[in-house]
């Protein structure tokens, strides 16, 4: 599938070759951003200083800087127009306050609907890791992120309660996504309150898959429900459960596997719905310990020659992909800081949105360097990456003016 902003003859380019392409404008083209903020009504009607095309960039380039303060990431932003002009224009950096109201004029709707645009599935037929019988691997899973000790936020966001029932020192945004496990692209997400649980935002997530997927998920996320609702989209699942969830036995199949039924175990409309058939692939890894781990794995794939129990229970591991591309996120690209700035929450959903933006491009960028080099993307360096891709933002090249 083609990448938005990507030309076909650049895909053979070294790492080091891509600095000064201008990575935010290959990955998310202007008039892309333009269509994106005329599709959330922010089209401005009258010429700003600050237009929402830059400050939709502004938003990825600050989670691209996240230490720096406003001042430095325009001041990076303006380099690169600058040095796309040839240096014969330069730009007086706003102040602090007159960023904020042209961020608060953005909103986050725009840079949401720029990632829903762009972020599409990245690896090929020959990507590593990524594909089982067919089917493009990806998973889904949860994580939280500490935010601004604001009122607003607190409100809004709310606070985790601690074991002991103390509140926790910040608010936290529960954030939902699905990534490809082969090249740890995010390709799409939920974001909500902590109060609102992970199934909760599943159910909006889940809704959006398509065929030709094999969805991995923890145990966590397994309930009925949710599981109708996802394999009702044709895409196909292997998700983990409970070992103490005994599905209804119909065939004991050559690989081992097995044929069950499953229905729902709550519910007023419960001994009304009908039952979902499923296979069921248990087996334990051994690993020296004395009382190894047992898994139990259900899958919607019920032909044990399209792909076997072992293959299966091999391939689930790679569910663990996307645990270390939240470690991307929320280690290397946000950084020490830990919290994120915003202290109001349309400007949080702004500067999560931009987030995900920012780990899409550079994801992108190390698809291309490693298909460039025939190595798996896992094989890339993240941080080396990253550090390209901050540079690259000083050489960039896009147009100031506005929709």
């Amino acid at each position: 599938m083609p990448r938005s902003g990507w030309k076909k003859s650049e895909s053979g380019r070294r790492l080091s070759d891509l600095v000064s392409v201008g990575l935010l404008t290959r990955v998310f083209p202007a008039d892309v951003v333009d269509e994106v903020i005329a599709v959330a009504g922010r089209t401005e009607r009258r010429s700003r200083s600050l237009p929402a095309r830059v400050m939709a960039y502004f938003s990825i380039g600050m989670a691209l800087h996240s230490e720096g303060s406003y001042e430095d990431v325009f001041a990076e932003l303006t380099d690169g127009l600058s040095w796309a002009s040839g240096w014969s224009e330069s730009w007086l950096a706003p102040s602090k306050s007159a960023i904020l109201q042209a961020r608060a004029r953005l909103g986050f709707e725009p840079v949401r609907g720029l990632f829903a645009r762009v972020a599409v599935p990245l690896a090929v037929p020959e990507t590593p890791g990524s594909w089982l019988a067919g089917r493009r691997l990806v998973a889904i899973d949860g994580t939280v992120l500490d935010l601004a000790d604001t009122s607003a936020n607190a409100e809004h966001f709310g606070r985790p309660v601690s074991s002991r029932g103390e509140r926790a020192a910040f608010p936290q945004a529960r954030q939902v996504a699905v990534a490809e496990c082969g090249t740890h692209a995010i390709l799409d997400a939920e974001i909500g309150p902590c109060t609102t649980s992970e199934i909760a935002l599943s159910r909006e997530l889940v809704g959006r898959l398509k065929p030709g997927v094999l969805v991995l998920a923890d145990r966590g996320f397994y309930g009925f429900q949710l599981w109708q609702q996802a394999a009702a989209t044709g895409a196909d699942l292997l998700w983990r459960v409970k070992t103490n969830l005994r599905p209804r036995h119909l065939e004991t199949l050559n690989d081992g596997s097995w044929l069950a039924q499953i229905i729902p175990t709550s519910g007023t409309a419960r001994k009304k719905t009908p039952p979902l058939q499923v296979r069921v692939i248990d087996y334990t890894i051994e690993d020296g310990r004395e009382n190894p781990e047992s898994y139990r794995l259900l899958t919607t794939i019920l032909d044990p020659d399209e792909a076997p129990a072992e293959q299966l229970a091999a391939v689930y591991s790679e569910r663990w992909e996307i645990e270390s591309t939240f470690d991307e996120l929320k280690t290397h690209q946000r950084g020490p800081r830990g919290v994120l700035r915003s202290k109001s929450p349309d400007l949080v959903l702004q500067e999560i949105w931009g987030h995900l933006c920012c780990h899409y491009a550079i994801r992108t960028l190390m698809v291309d360097a490693a298909a460039h080099a025939g190595r798996d993307p896992d094989r890339v360096s993240f941080v080396a990456a990253l550090r390209i891709a901050r540079r690259s933002l000083g050489q960039g090249s896009f147009s100031p003016s506005a929709t």
